[in-house]
């Protein structure tokens, strides 16, 4: 059973298969893909995995692993690192 603090790595994760960047909807498509059965099997996270996965966002920047939303495109997050892309 997955817990919310998982969609850190998860987060962290889709990012790097996505090149180090990648839109909010492809972040959620990948950690589908990739955790759909321990979503489902996750009780209440089932539904509100998709706003978790903004605060595992808040907390990557928070751990410096990941840029301010004003130094990435609209729409758009980056690991640190990647932003010369």
């Amino acid at each position: 059973m997955a817990k919310r603090s998982d969609l850190l790595a998860w987060v962290e994760e889709a990012l790097r298969i996505n090149d180090g960047r990648a839109s909010i909807p492809q972040v959620a498509k990948t950690i589908w893909e990739l955790h759909s059965d321990e979503l489902k099997a996750s009780g209440d996270l089932q539904y509100t995995w998709q706003y978790d996965m903004r605060w595992a966002a808040t907390q990557l920047r928070k751990q410096n692993k990941m840029n301010e939303s004003n130094r990435s495109p609209k729409g758009i997050w980056v690991l640190k690192g990647e932003d010369s892309q």
